[in-house]
Parts: structure tokens; sequence; C-alpha cells
């Protein structure tokens, strides 16, 4: 397996590109973050009407657009270059891989359609009291009675969890643990019983939330119990596209500190004209590019669902969140004593490289986890 652009993908980046440079600069970021919602609802329908982005790895026959994790991935660096506030990761990637990993063919055909047209946004809810994505974390008991089930308990860090249309809840039924009776339910945003509040995190551009079940009602979503591989692969691919776009921001903060040490003076020099500075950024970019390369290796791996995908997708989010974070702690010290103030949009970028750094598994984790799955 080799890894390479094609000139449709370049050309797709492109378009990606431009759309968030006019839709989600600086500005429109801040402004955004800092509303309950979190996201621009007049952007979100451009964005699903204009690109289809919502859709992009979405079959045709659901509405979609038909292409694969490696256009997914693409889209996601681009949105991770410009900070972008809106409900993808959560729906698009999250919610939406859910519903095709565990769905039937009635459920894709009832749910896929609004959320590759944006107008239906979903959230996954997965993480409780441990705060770890894993299936053995997993204690909400869906309890059935006279055909339905009721889900009781609380589930943490939901993305976009206190404003999506749509809650696609993991759970076990009664009796199992470990990897045995997972099973994927839905819940409605407003359905009578669920609470949801919002969280106060680092990252104001990404909106976490606490989600309260109190014996809510809920649809089955695929076979009961026999959820536990759909968990598997959407989280699989959960981890590439997250690597994929935190090496977006890491490249972008990469150029914004070399754009702006060729402009500062010091000494009646550009401090980038100085051997450490030049050092610095030398190690830097090496450490992006191996890292962005692990992160298109790993889409890659998921678009040809390589034997290798589960170790790989662990060692790209592992790469991505130790780069990311290390690239924005020292473009803070390259801006000096500007990069650490609110008016420097580099804050922005070492929040958002924090909160991914553990979202979805610390780099510890995911090291032991690529030990344990490359040894398979």
């Amino acid at each position: 397996m080799r890894h390479c652009f094609t000139d449709e993908h370049e050309q797709f980046r492109e378009f990606v590109r431009k759309f968030m440079s006019t839709n989600s600069d600086a500005i429109a970021v801040r402004r955004v973050m800092e509303t309950e919602a979190g996201y621009d609802a007049d952007v979100w329908g451009n964005l699903s009407e204009s690109l289809g982005l919502p859709g992009v790895h979405i079959p045709e026959k659901f509405g979609g657009q038909g292409f694969g994790p490696v256009e997914l991935c693409i889209a996601l660096e681009e949105m991770g270059r410009s900070l972008l506030c809106a409900p993808f990761f959560g729906s698009s990637v999250m919610a939406t891989t859910a519903i095709l990993n565990a769905g039937s063919i009635s459920d894709k055909e009832k749910l896929l359609p609004d959320l590759a047209a944006g107008k239906l946004v979903a959230s996954l809810a997965i993480a409780e009291e441990s705060g770890q994505w894993e299936a053995s974390d997993i204690e909400m008991t869906a309890i059935e009675a006279g055909g339905t089930y009721r889900l009781s308990g609380e589930k943490k860090f939901v993305l976009d969890g206190h404003s999506s249309d749509l809650i696609v809840v993991v759970a076990r039924v009664p009796g199992s643990s470990g990897e045995d009776g997972i099973s994927f339910f839905t819940v409605k945003g407003d359905a009578a019983g669920l609470g949801r509040r919002l969280l106060n995190t680092i990252d104001e551009t990404r909106k976490l939330a606490v989600l309260q079940f109190d014996s809510v009602e809920a649809t089955p979503l695929g076979e009961v119990g026999a959820g536990s591989k759909a968990l598997e692969k959407t989280l699989v691919l959960s981890y590439v596209a997250l690597a994929n776009e935190m090496m977006g921001g890491a490249q972008k903060l990469l150029e914004s500190a070399i754009e702006y040490a060729q402009m500062r003076v010091q000494f009646g020099r550009a401090i980038g004209s100085f051997q450490s500075m030049k050092h610095k950024f030398a190690d830097l970019l090496m450490d992006v590019e191996l890292a962005k390369t692990t992160a298109y290796y790993a889409a890659e791996a998921a678009e040809d669902e390589a034997d290798d995908l589960v170790a790989v997708a662990s060692m790209a989010k592992a790469y991505a969140s130790d780069t990311y974070y290390k690239v924005a702690a020292a473009c803070i010290q390259v801006h000096g004593g500007i990069g650490f103030t609110w008016e420097n949009d580099t804050h922005l970028y070492f929040k958002r490289a924090k909160s991914s750094e553990v979202f979805l598994g610390t780099p510890a984790l995911h090291r032991d986890r690529l030990i344990t799955n490359w040894n398979a």
C-alpha cells in the first residue's frame, strides 16, 4: 500500500480550503465559539448544500457523495487548519459512521439522507464514568419492557451533545460484560427524561456535553447485543479522522510561526534568520511531515480496510497528538510575549491541540493499543 494524492484529491482540497478561508477565518471562529450552539447555522447549511461535506463518505444510494476515508480526511485536514466550528466531527464522522457500521438497511435509509444533507445533526455517546471510549468501560444497560427499550445513566464528553437533534447511544444488554452485549440505540434530542449539560472546557471551539438518561425511550440501531465490531470500526475511523484534522492545525500553526519569524525584527535582523530559530523550525517541520505521512497512511489503510488498520489508526492518533501539542507550544514561544495574549490566534490552536490530545484516548493509551494490536 502506497499513499499518493491524485489530481482530483488536490482539487477537492483546494475547493474545501477556499470555502474554509471564506467562512471560517479567525474573526468567524472567535464569534461562533462564544455562542452556546458552537456553530453558525448558515455556514453549516452552506457547507452542506454547496460542498455536500456531511455526506462525503455516505454511499450515494443513501443520499451521500459516495467517497471514502481519504476524501473525508482531506476535508478534516482543511477544517483543522481553520479551526472550523461546526458539528462535522461529532455528526458527520462519529455518529454517521456508527450508523453505517451498526444500522440495518432500513435504519440507513431512514437516517442517512438527512445526515448527508445536513438537515439532521447527530452525536455519538460512548464514554461514561471512566472517561474512556472502550467497550469494556460501558456500563449503561438497555432495559427492555413490553418491546420498548429504556436507558438510564450518564454519558460524558459527548461532542455537540447539548444541541444535536439525534443521539446515537452505545449501551449493553443486561448481564453482559466486556465486548459482549454491546448495542447501539437512537434517542431524540428532545426525548422525555434526557438531560443535557454543556461542559466548560479549555477548548471553546469544540463543544462537549454531559447527557443524563432517566428511563429514556430508545430505538435499537441494528441488532441488539451485536454491536461490538461496529463500535470498534467506528472508533478506528474516528482515530484516523482526528489525526488528519490535528495535522491540518499543526501545519497552519507552523506556517504562521514562520511568517511571524520572518517579520519580527530584533537586533536589526528578522528573528527567523537566527541559527537557533532555523534549527527549531527544521525540527518542527520534520515532526509535522512525519506525523502527516502517518495520518495519510492511516487514511489509505482505512480506505483499503488493511489488516493492520487498528494498529495504524492508534499510531496515527498518538503521533498526531504528540506533534500537534509540541508544535503549538513551540509556536507560542516563537511569538514571544504576544503568543500568550488573547488577541493572538495561537492560543486557540494550542487549546484545540490539548483537547484533541485526550479526546478519544490519550497518546499513552494509543501507544499501548498499537503494541497490543501490532503483535496480535
